[in-house]
């Protein structure tokens, strides 16, 4: 138990932190073809801002932190960030979700700065695919920068694959196969409503897990490392782990640990929610790490039972990109 807890009696342990909106994909579930109006650089939380935040909630019972985006890669002096977040007492882990596209020229340095292992977006192996997905031509740049992810020892190094009807669902069987063959960690995610995404392709967990028993019965097994959503499981014998994400058709809102905070500075109780509690005016204006923490136990005290998608109610605000994921 921390010393955060809802109302729900969850404890809240984990704090994402999206530190760019800008990004050199344009996925289809995230954004639409043209990106979306970055920030200014005034609208984006500094640095220091940021190591702020993360230490007053250090400081409340936060100790796992998760960089995204965007791309987080796609901002400047990102190390910086991690070294300053690496010297915060009480965080033990330190995390990136990336596409991969930049990891190779930044693996090695990642490292050094304090970061434990990163999640890759990987939707397909399949070059003309991922240009359609991706709407750019990296498949190239992302294989590699998993390798490099790998070399430079920031493992385990998941797969996340967001999993869409008649666009690439025919490949889970491909990643599933591996984990056996390669030690792969994959987790397939089921797509999110979200604006500026496609339309729902929408393929549930029990329906990719059906596909996969071809190459086996699987056994459940504990995640190895993170304490994300996913629920894990393995071939016999096989070196990797196969986990699934299910917000939608088993939803794990009962156990959820996070807060997520935005780049423009609002803490988002729930990624489903519009809600948001905004940090960046009083950071600017001269808040006292009290009064940071006031407002943290606001938006821990404003986190929902459960999202409302199942009534048809999801986020309208902002873009995945936007939020952080």
């Amino acid at each position: 138990m921390t010393g955060l807890c809802d109302s729900c009696q969850r404890p809240i342990n984990y704090l994402r932190i999206s530190v760019t909106d800008r990004c050199n994909l344009r996925c289809v579930y995230c954004m639409p073809p043209e990106g979306v109006k970055p920030l200014t650089r005034d609208a984006v939380l500094h640095y220091e801002e940021i190591f702020t935040v993360a230490k007053a909630a250090a400081e409340m019972g936060i100790n796992k932190l998760r960089l995204t985006g965007g791309e987080p890669l796609a901002r400047a002096h990102l190390t910086t960030l991690i070294r300053m977040l690496s010297s915060i007492e009480n965080i033990d882990d330190i995390a990136l979700t990336t596409n991969g596209v930049l990891l190779r020229q930044h693996a090695e340095r990642l490292k050094e700065a304090g970061l434990r292992r990163v999640n890759v977006s990987l939707d397909t192996l399949k070059r003309e695919r991922f240009q359609k997905i991706a709407r750019r031509d990296h498949l190239d740049d992302v294989l590699d920068g998993l390798a490099a992810a790998k070399e430079a020892g920031l493992e385990p190094v998941k797969m996340n694959m967001v999993v869409m009807r008649g666009i690439n669902d025919d490949e889970v069987i491909d990643f599933a196969q591996r984990t056996i063959e390669e030690g792969w960690h994959v987790r397939f995610i089921e797509q999110m409503p979200f604006v500026g995404g496609a339309g729902i392709t929408f393929v549930p967990t029990y329906e990719i897990h059906e596909r996969l028993l071809c190459l086996g019965a699987l056994e459940p097994c504990l995640p190895s490392s993170g304490s994300g959503p996913a629920k894990y499981f393995q071939y016999k014998g096989a070196p990797g782990t196969i986990g699934f994400i299910s917000p939608i058709s088993d939803h794990f809102c009962f156990n959820c640990n996070r807060l997520r905070l935005t780049v423009d500075g609002k803490l988002r109780p729930c990624l489903f929610s519009d809600e948001e509690i905004d940090l960046k005016a009083s950071l600017r204006s001269g808040a006292s790490s009290d009064d940071i923490k006031q407002l943290i136990r606001q938006a821990v005290a404003a986190k929902p039972k459960q999202h409302q998608l199942y009534e048809g109610i999801s986020p309208k605000g902002r873009t995945m990109s936007q939020v952080g994921g």
